[in-house]
């Protein structure tokens, strides 16, 4: 299993383009500097009033697929 960790700093007003259709995925570097792509629909979980901020870890299996987000501390 690949895992990428990585920092989002998104405001609500940013976020809510996801809702509105206009975006449908987000690109990041890992805190290795990889880009990493997944669907901004993996994030709904972490969105507050102030949008969504912190450290993140991606998991994926060996073919980048199954993809799953958690925040880390």
């Amino acid at each position: 299993m690949k895992q990428f960790k990585f920092r989002l700093d998104i405001t609500e007003q940013q976020y809510l383009n996801y809702y509105r259709g206009a975006v449908r995925q987000v690109i990041v570097s890992s805190t290795t500097g990889v880009t990493i792509q997944f669907p901004a629909s993996l994030l709904t979980k972490f969105v507050t009033s102030g949008g969504i901020h912190g450290d993140f870890v991606l998991s994926c299996d060996d073919a980048l697929k199954g993809s799953e987000i958690r925040r880390v501390q």
